[in-house]
């Protein structure tokens, strides 16, 4: 009985040992917890056509808008979306010197609330999808707003960045995946 109560009392501290390695592990393993593999890189877009965000004058987004030769951007946003706003002028910025096309698909949005977001931000993007139930992000593996992505040339997506964007992962990762895609 004795020998019962003591494996008893040390199972609990062996399992917590076991746990506590698999986490320490996971934890500094060298890599870099806020990149979110995807599935899709080097995959054709997901099959989608999404019709125009109500009110705005640039057309809906669809999965043949890209593959023409000329490699693009995509940014999935929403206007209650606070990390989008911040990132809204860099993405501004972006469609001035990026020299391709940058594309939006609007998140579960209220059409109004997206109108006067982009009036205040500014509107950088030349096609913009309404995705009104989140189905196309879903196809996108989105995991929340802001995400971006760059598609090449062939249509195929050649970057998923997760999160807003900053001026260090525009220059760092954006913008060379870019030219790897021309």
């Amino acid at each position: 009985m004795n020998s019962r109560f003591r494996l008893v009392a040390v199972l609990p501290v062996i399992v917590f040992l076991l746990l506590a390695g698999v986490f320490y592990a996971a934890i500094f393993r060298g890599s870099d917890p806020s990149e979110v593999p995807s599935a899709l890189i080097g995959r054709y877009v997901p099959e989608f056509e999404l019709p125009p965000v109500d009110g705005l004058d640039r057309p809906g987004l669809s999965s043949a808008d890209f593959g023409q030769g000329s490699p693009a951007i995509v940014n999935v946003w929403a206007s209650w979306c606070v990390p989008c706003r911040t990132e809204m002028p860099l993405l501004v910025e972006l469609a001035n010197v990026a020299g391709v096309p940058l594309h939006g698909i609007n998140y579960k949005d209220d059409p109004a609330a997206a109108r006067r977001f982009l009036a205040e931000l500014g509107n950088p993007f030349e096609r913009i999808g309404k995705d009104a139930t989140g189905r196309t992000a879903i196809d996108w593996g989105v995991y929340g707003v802001p995400e971006t992505y760059v598609i090449d040339k062939n249509g195929r997506i050649a970057l998923k960045h997760v999160g807003p964007l900053t001026p260090d992962a525009i220059a760092d990762q954006l913008l060379p995946a870019l030219r790897a895609a021309r």
